[in-house]
Formats: C-alpha cells, sequence, structure tokens
C-alpha cells in the first residue's frame, strides 16, 4: 500500500469517526489516489491536484474547483505527516458553486403531480398508491430526496404522526412530526401495501411492485417522466423544476405565512432548522433571500425595526 493510499485510508476514517460520512468525497479522493499513483507521484503538488482536478474538461468550474477543494483539504491532513506535501493555494480555482434558485411549486401543479402519480402503470396496483403518497409526503414534510426511502415501518409512528429519520445528513437523526392529513394518508397507504404485498423482501416503509425498497434513481426517473407529462418540463428540457425543490417549497411557505401573520421570524427560525435537520441554521437562513418576496417581507421588517414599530 502506498503512503498516500494509508494517509486517505487514515484521513478518511478520522473524519468519519467524527460524524462525516464523506461519501463523495471519499470515491473522488480514491480516484485522486490512483491518479496520483499512475503519475509516479508519492506526495501531493499543486500541479498533481490541479491536473487531476481539471478532469474532465468539459465539466464546469464549479466541479473542478469543489474537486481541487477537496484534495486541499486532504492535502492539509498530510502535511501534518509529510513536509513534502504543497497544499495547492485557495484561490487557484477561484470559482464557487451557487445554490439554484429554488422553484416555488404552485398549488395546481402540486396536485397535477399527484393526479399523475396515482395514475402510473402497475403490475400489482400498488405503485400509483406508493409514488402518490410519496411525492405527498415531501411535500407536506420537506423531507430531503432520500430520507424516506431509507424510513422503515418501525421509523412510521402512524398512532402519533411522527417519523423517525436516522443517520441522515451531518450524521443526524429527528423526529418529524407530520400533519393528520399526511398521517391518514400514510395509514391509508400502510393499509394498501400490507393488503397487496403479503411477503416484501424488505422492511422499508415505501416499497415497489416488487416489495423491493425504492432506489433513489428510480424516485428521480419517475419525477422526471411525470415532469415532462404535466407540462413542469418541456419535451426535450434536461433541467427543469427539482425533486428537491418541493422541500424548499415547504420552508419558503412556511416563512411567508409567518410573515404575512406577523410572527417573529428571527426567533422561530430555529424551530424550522430543526425541522428541516439543517446542521447550521445559516442553512436555514438563505431561505430569507432565496424569493424576491420574501427578501421584500425581511427587508421591512428590518425598515420597521429602524423606526422603533413593533416588528
Amino acid at each position: 500500500m502506498s503512503k498516500l493510499q494509508a494517509a486517505l485510508d487514515e484521513y478518511l476514517a478520522v473524519h468519519r469517526a467524527l460524524g462525516y460520512k464523506l461519501r463523495l468525497a471519499g470515491r473522488l479522493l480514491q480516484r485522486f489516489v490512483e491518479f496520483a499513483e499512475r503519475e509516479g507521484a508519492t506526495h501531493i503538488t499543486s500541479e498533481l491536484a490541479l491536473n487531476w482536478a481539471t478532469q474532465p474538461a468539459a465539466a464546469q468550474p464549479a466541479q473542478w474547483a469543489n474537486r481541487l477543494g477537496m484534495v486541499r483539504r486532504f492535502a492539509l491532513y498530510c502535511s501534518a505527516s509529510d513536509p513534502r506535501t504543497i497544499v495547492p493555494p485557495s484561490d487557484l480555482l477561484p470559482h464557487r458553486y451557487h445554490r439554484p434558485e429554488p422553484y416555488l411549486y404552485r398549488d395546481e401543479e402540486i396536485t397535477r403531480l399527484l393526479e399523475a402519480a396515482r395514475r402510473l402503470p402497475s403490475a400489482t396496483g400498488l405503485r400509483p398508491h406508493t409514488f402518490a403518497t410519496l411525492f405527498g409526503l415531501y411535500v407536506a414534510a420537506g423531507l430531503r430526496a432520500n430520507e424516506p426511502l431509507r424510513l422503515d415501518r418501525d421509523d412510521v409512528d402512524l398512532v402519533n404522526g411522527v417519523l423517525t429519520i436516522r443517520d441522515t445528513k451531518f450524521g443526524k437523526s429527528r423526529y418529524v412530526p407530520v400533519h393528520p392529513t399526511t398521517q391518514r394518508a400514510l395509514q391509508r397507504y400502510a393499509a394498501r401495501r400490507d393488503r397487496w404485498c403479503h411477503d416484501p423482501e424488505t422492511p422499508s416503509f415505501f416499497v415497489s411492485d416488487r416489495g423491493t425498497r425504492l432506489t433513489d434513481w428510480c424516485v428521480r426517473w419517475t419525477f422526471v417522466k411525470l415532469s415532462h407529462e404535466i407540462g413542469l418540463r418541456g419535451a426535450g428540457d434536461s433541467r427543469g423544476p427539482r425533486l428537491h425543490d418541493l422541500r424548499h417549497r415547504l420552508a419558503i411557505n412556511t416563512l411567508l405565512r409567518w410573515y404575512q401573520r406577523g410572527v417573529d421570524v428571527e426567533r422561530h427560525l430555529p424551530q424550522l432548522s430543526t425541522y428541516l435537520g439543517h446542521a447550521h441554521i445559516t442553512d436555514t437562513y438563505w431561505y430569507l433571500t432565496a424569493t424576491p418576496k420574501l427578501l421584500h417581507y425581511a427587508l421591512q421588517r428590518v425598515e420597521r425595526s429602524k423606526q422603533g414599530q413593533r416588528p
């Protein structure tokens, strides 16, 4: 085993022990180490890191910068034990990822999406109920795309209407209470699932027609297919409103309702942050500037505060 490979194994083990999953970073850094070994390199240099980071040539500059950032953090770790390591300068690739502006679904678009899901073909009759309930849960609870797919039956308290989201992003778990209407929808789905799928291969709450756990790829493919069908995307569009934007919708609509009702948003923002499972409240603050309407309300509040008026 090369020294770089040993250093990478140690680097990943230390960070994962601290709660960082580093799934994508782990895969990419493994490719970097393999690239370095093919180049005959025994330690990290700026040139080596740059040559690897700027592959493939057709990638976006922000992707190059992200790849270089991963190597840079690894190089910082290596530099403590190998003085030959050269840490790439932080401004070597100055491009940064810009979060896409969230798409705020209209109520009628949500209705069309759920109706289209209920028309999905199925060998057993379960598939349309699975996807209609799943997409409805994204809308109602603002979960990350993979979170409901990892729910097992024991994670869904159908009596009290509480979801247990386990070992999610940043290694945290959380409880997510759902509205009584969502609770009843989950109860109806569970009854149909147990009636039509007698011997599932998985403890998963949501299952396919074959009784297996839904995959992230399958859910995203189905969402894109339905998006084309109902006009959320044009016939030839490879991009458009995302599944993740359903999570944004819940966050933005919650903030809008708070502003419209005169709620002290700053005081209650940690509650929304906890519900969404954000590691830092700054991730939730981002929504305040994500849409012009929210920014307008926030600026109005600031102006009233300056004038000594009740927020």
